[in-house]
């Protein structure tokens, strides 16, 4: 047992999580919109590390799955979809999540806000304090992510009305103050938002805010698209009206397409997703005040980040899933006094085990079990040295586990979920190689430095065969070093 002395020594960890938000919407992201303006988050930013790549999950419930084990998709045993959307189902002791392991530690614990992750919340096992809206639990509720929820507050339901975002940051600013939570223990806040999330109902506030903002059109928003697998015309989620302006079409989301309702333009619709933004971005400055106000702040480890990001029209996309940073590239920034300098960049790209490995590093806590992250805390210290480590990440839909191999064994032609196949991809170097396990739909290689976009697939360039054959082994080795299955590996030719 730790004695009281060195528990308190431990940081308090305030981990707040946006929903489908691109790092487009991030105004301290060069690749933002030049008219965004998210002057929270960028203070965090000027006060910490800010991550230029982040891949945590290819959709809401392999994000949160990663980052509650710390293991890959294949890796987290007996998740799996299971009744009505979003319903879903784990075991506990198959599939354990570390904050259980932080409240025998000593840690007090907290969940806030949207849950994805199973209909079995973890409250008393988990977490000490919740105040969760559980979209599994209550499919019936799944789509209010802007209006009247059914909650669960420490076990017991209760409905909350009010604008979603609002009340989260409202009940987060209580705990960090001391209301619901023993005060003499260090503590972590998984503070998880709905916004941006479809819909994307702005807050009454902030309707309007980006009215007159210039939209660029992405390049690639509709086809041909030389060199890029065939799956894309299926994706595509944009249409041309009757004057050539782009407008959403079906965008294979289950909540949040309203595109049978009305004609929405594509820079009506990025718009409408910027002004959900300000919300959160609010909430980060009032939680930020509530740390400064408490005395906390110089012993509290503060991360934002979103559970991956959202196509805004690249790609034709208008949802998450594809391969591309576009859709899968979250925001990250990391801010701790006395570990992180002010105002740094990161340029090495991180995943959800990674960030798990770390939190658990700062704590001084080791998992009872294995997990597939990298303890980032020498890059926190220091974000600028030359660290090159691959970073692996996965879309393998609705399996998990060994239903992963099961699918790719019994019926590879499945492996596909909202008609984008299932796929590893790595990063590495400033390279990305993108191997797709359902069969016969052609791999993807891009130079992110000289093609940030991801528009000229070099899978085909024997300029680029070597930097091919580098990354084909680099993920065959971070597959072994994450033990995946052989279904999942990459036959080398």
């Amino acid at each position: 047992m730790l004695g009281a002395v060195e528990v308190a020594k431990r940081p308090n960890i305030l981990f707040v999580f946006s929903d489908d938000q691109s790092y487009k919407t991030v105004g301290c992201y060069p690749e933002s919109f030049s008219w965004v303006r998210t002057p929270n988050i960028d203070r965090l930013a000027s006060e910490g590390v800010r991550f230029h790549s982040a891949y945590f999950g290819s959709w809401c419930m392999p994000s949160r799955a990663s980052f509650l084990t710390g293991r890959h998709p294949h890796g987290i045993e007996s998740m799996r979809m299971e009744g009505k959307y979003p319903a879903s189902a784990y075991d506990p002791e198959k599939t354990p999540f570390w904050p259980a392991v932080f409240r025998k530690q000593g840690y007090y614990t907290g969940q806030i806000g949207k849950w994805h992750t199973g209909v079995d919340s973890g409250w008393g096992r988990d977490w000490d304090h919740q105040i969760v809206w559980n979209r599994p639990l209550y499919p019936e509720n799944a789509g209010a992510y802007y209006e009247k929820q059914k909650l669960v507050i420490n076990g017991k339901e209760q409905w909350a009305e009010g604008y979603p975002a609002d009340n989260y940051t409202q009940w987060a600013r209580e705990f960090i103050e001391g209301k619901f939570r023993d005060k003499d223990k260090p503590w972590f806040l998984w503070l998880c938002y709905g916004s941006i999330h479809g819909p994307s109902k702005p807050a009454a506030r902030h309707k309007g805010m980006y009215a007159s903002a210039e939209v660029p059109v992405p390049k690639d928003i509709f086809g041909p698209r030389p060199g890029k697998p065939d799956y894309l015309n299926r994706t595509q989620a944009w249409l041309k009206n009757d004057k050539g302006v782009a407008v959403a079409g079906k965008s294979g989301e289950a909540f949040g397409d309203e595109s049978g309702k009305k004609e929405q333009t594509h820079a009506d619709f990025v718009r409408q997703m910027n002004e959900c933004v300000p919300a959160v971005d609010e909430g980060v400055g009032k939680l930020l005040k509530s740390l400064k106000d408490s005395g906390q702040l110089d012993n509290t480890l503060v991360i934002y980040a979103a559970d991956q990001g959202f196509g805004m029209g690249e790609h034709g996309f208008r949802t998450k899933l594809g391969p591309y940073d576009a859709t899968y590239r979250s925001p990250l920034i990391i801010s701790m006094p006395g570990i992180t300098p002010k105002g740094k960049v990161c340029n090495q790209p991180v995943n959800a085990p990674d960030m798990v490995a770390t939190i658990a590093s700062l704590a001084n806590i080791k998992l009872p079990w294995e997990t597939h992250g990298r303890d980032l805390v020498g890059l926190l210290k220091n974000p600028e040295a030359k660290s090159i480590q691959p970073c692996l990440y996965q879309h393998t839909g609705y399996s998990f586990g060994s239903d992963v191999a099961k699918v790719l064994h019994e019926n590879s032609s499945k492996a596909e979920h909202s008609n984008v196949p299932w796929y590893n991809s790595l990063v590495y170097d400033g390279w990305k190689f993108i191997h797709y396990l359902k069969p016969g739909v052609g791999d993807e290689l891009y130079d992110l430095k000289t093609d940030p976009e991801e528009l000229v697939n070099r899978i085909a360039d024997p300029m680029a065969r070597q930097r091919l054959l580098e990354l084909s082994a680099l993920m065959n080795a971070e597959l072994n070093r994450c033990k995946a299955p052989d279904a999942l590996r990459l036959i080398q030719k």
